[in-house]
């Protein structure tokens, strides 16, 4: 059979437009992206000014993933000429009673020689006074975390994929995925079938919609998050060059940004939100969710509050152990798929990356790093896991 395409990447957002200029960047290869709504669509993970990008992390593979994932950036950023990463450092703030060790994130910078400071909460407090921190909280402070800016990245993922040729088409949902014989085809809503031999699934919260013809489905929970920038009295408090990214370690975990995109401080809870059906989502702003965002502030960071801004909404689609999937199907190794787990954007240039690895080469570089992130582990098999979602 002859293939229309070399790689068929099935949405664009943050994951899939890195995948689709990952492929793209091969000389010959034939890329085809499909995006069931318009580019840049406010219905999923990928859309906003700023996500939390940090080298800081509970396991050690998850630190070497994102040094590669710094590196990879820093090629889309040369090459094309926009700026995505902006280093403000990081706090990861652990109170007294925290249910979250310490020890492991700790543990995982020095095993792989990150450079990290401890700090007690009168040090952090007198570097960063916006924080009214416990007396008994403990900080590590990790100098090249900051904001990786989804607004500006996506973008620019795609538009160096069309400038290597490849063919992008938005509002254009895949109806089916199919082992043709060998090959795979792609039928779209308007009937049109694509043929490859290769398959990059980047579908988020709609994955198990298009991995159901493959016969695979995963335990997957979605839900309905959402972020609020603050108009606080003192913005200039905030900037980059004064103000840390943050994140409370704890439950209920809270996380937040500098001054960015918008004219005030950005702040949320992480999985904050309910359990949704993807096909009626709405974009309804949960009083509840944003009530506890605003007494923490009001608590711990109490110059950042002020009227709201905005409150944007957005799509957590999250595996039982918050682990992300990246792996080909056992059963049809033409399709390899990416799930970022609701913490996965910080790592979206370099999974995209890998998926084209995996399904071109046959192999990664990051083997050792995405061993734990295996479509066919033991929770995503059970019917009804039990889910663990803190990291």
């Amino acid at each position: 059979m002859q293939r229309d395409w070399d790689v068929v990447v099935v949405g664009l957002g943050g994951i899939g437009s890195a995948a689709a200029h990952w492929a793209a960047e091969r000389p010959g290869t034939r890329v085809l992206g499909l995006e069931q709504f318009e580019l840049d669509h406010p219905n999923g993970a990928s859309r906003d000014h700023s996500r939390i990008i940090r080298l800081s992390y509970h396991r050690p593979d998850y630190v070497r993933l994102a040094r590669r994932a710094y590196a990879t950036w820093a090629e889309v950023e040369a090459a094309s000429g926009t700026r995505i990463v902006t280093r403000t450092g990081g706090l990861d703030i652990f109170p007294a009673d925290s249910v979250t060790d310490e020890a492991d994130y700790t543990g995982s910078l020095e095993a792989e020689a990150a450079p990290f400071e401890r700090l007690d909460a009168a040090e952090a407090m007198r570097r960063w006074p916006q924080w009214h921190l416990p007396h008994d909280a403990s900080v590590v402070f990790q100098a090249e975390s900051g904001i990786a800016d989804p607004n500006r990245a996506n973008p620019a993922h795609r538009a160096l994929a069309v400038a290597n040729g490849a063919v992008l088409l938005d509002r254009t949902p895949v109806v089916t995925v199919r082992d043709a014989g060998g090959e795979l085809e792609i039928v779209t809503a308007d009937g049109t079938v694509h043929r490859t031999g290769a398959v990059v699934l980047a579908a988020d919260a709609w994955t198990n919609q298009v991995l159901a013809p493959l016969g695979r489905r995963l335990p997957l929970t979605i839900t309905r998050e959402q972020v609020t920038y603050f108009a606080c009295p003192d913005p200039a408090a905030f900037a980059p060059d004064r103000f840390p990214i943050w994140i409370w370690m704890d439950e209920p975990a809270f996380y937040g940004f500098p001054t960015y995109g918008e004219a005030g401080p950005k702040a949320a809870q992480d999985v904050g939100g309910r359990a949704i059906d993807i096909e009626h989502r709405t974009f309804d702003i949960d009083l509840e969710a944003h009530a506890r965002v605003v007494r923490f502030l009001e608590r711990h960071l109490p110059g950042a509050v002020g009227p709201d801004i905005v409150t944007k909404t957005c799509i957590y689609t999250l595996t039982p152990d918050r682990d992300f999937v990246v792996d080909r199907l056992p059963d049809h190794p033409g399709v390899v798929l990416a799930l970022g787990a609701g913490h996965g954007f910080k790592f979206a240039s370099v999974l995209g990356r890998i998926l084209v690895e995996l399904v071109l080469d046959g192999g990664t570089p990051s083997a050792g790093e995405i061993e734990a992130f295996r479509v066919d582990r033991p929770i995503l098999l059970e019917e009804h896991p039990t889910p663990d979602f803190r990291i």
